[in-house]
C-alpha cells in the first residue's frame, strides 16, 4: 500500500508539466453490507479518509488512483431485524483499500473553459483491500484471528464542480463488491473448524460502502488529448 502511495506522488511530479492532473483528499463515512449489524445499505457508521490522484486524459474520462483507510463497525443492536438484535454480535476494525481505475464523465468536463461546471461521473476499476478476519469464540462473540487481503470491484457515482479555477469539489457514494464473505465474521476460513462457526447467508459475498466528498487541486498545462 505504501509503495502505491509513493508511486502516485512520483507520477504527479513527473507529469506535472505535460498534462492536467488532480491531487486531493477524500473524507466520508463507511459501512459493511453483511450478516452482522444494520440491514440498511447506506449507513453513516464511522470515518473513512484518504488521498486521491487523477490524470484527466480527456474531457470525458480520467485515470484515477486512491488510497482510503476506514474504520468498519457493525453492531446487531443497530438492526431492525429482531433475530439480529437478540443475537447481539458486533465488530470494529480498520480496513485499508488501494484502488486503480477509470472515471467516466457523463458530459464534457472542461477545466480550462473559464465557466463554472457541474458534471456527474461514474468510476470503476479494481481494489486491493486489507482487513481483519473475525470468527466466533468460545463465548459466542466475534474475535479477530488474522489479517486478510482480498480484491473488490468499485461502482461509484458522484457529482463534481470546479469551485475555483484550481479547486474541484465532488460528492460521491460508492459500493464495493468484494470476493470475500467474511468482512463481518460470518464465514471464517483457516485451520480452525470453520463449518461450525459459519452463520448467516454464506452464499453471498459482502459489500462495503464509502460515502463522502473529495477536494482536489488541479495542476499542469492545458490538456493535449490523445487517442485514448
Amino acid at each position: 500500500m505504501r509503495s502505491l502511495l509513493i508511486f502516485i506522488i512520483l507520477l504527479s511530479f513527473a507529469f506535472a508539466r505535460a498534462q492536467t492532473y488532480e491531487v486531493g483528499i477524500f473524507a466520508g463515512t463507511s459501512n459493511v453490507v453483511g450478516d452482522v449489524g444494520s440491514t440498511q445499505y447506506i449507513q453513516f457508521n464511522d470515518v473513512a479518509i484518504g488521498g486521491i490522484f487523477k490524470w484527466n486524459r480527456s474531457s470525458r474520462h480520467s485515470f484515477r488512483a486512491s488510497i482510503i483507510s476506514a474504520n468498519m463497525v457493525g453492531d446487531d443492536n443497530d438492526s431492525d431485524d429482531v433475530s439480529r438484535d437478540l443475537r447481539g454480535l458486533k465488530y470494529n476494525y480498520s480496513l485499508l483499500e488501494a484502488s486503480l481505475g477509470i472515471e467516466y464523465n457523463f458530459w464534457d468536463w472542461e477545466l480550462y473553459s473559464g465557466r463554472p461546471q457541474v458534471v456527474p461521473y461514474l468510476y470503476t476499476g479494481l481494489i486491493a483491500l486489507q482487513y481483519s478476519s473475525f470468527a466466533l469464540n468460545n463465548t459466542n462473540e466475534l474475535e479477530e484471528y488474522d489479517k486478510s487481503i482480498n480484491i473488490a470491484i468499485p461502482i461509484i457515482f458522484g457529482v463534481k464542480a470546479n469551485v475555483t479555477p484550481k479547486l474541484i469539489l465532488a460528492a460521491e457514494i460508492g459500493a464495493r463488491y468484494t470476493f470475500t464473505d467474511n468482512l463481518d465474521g460470518s464465514n471464517p476460513n483457516g485451520d480452525m473448524d470453520v463449518d461450525s462457526l459459519k452463520f448467516g447467508n454464506i452464499n453471498n459475498k459482502d459489500w462495503y460502502i464509502f460515502s463522502g466528498v473529495t477536494l482536489s487541486y488541479t495542476f499542469g498545462r492545458k490538456r493535449c488529448y490523445c487517442n485514448f
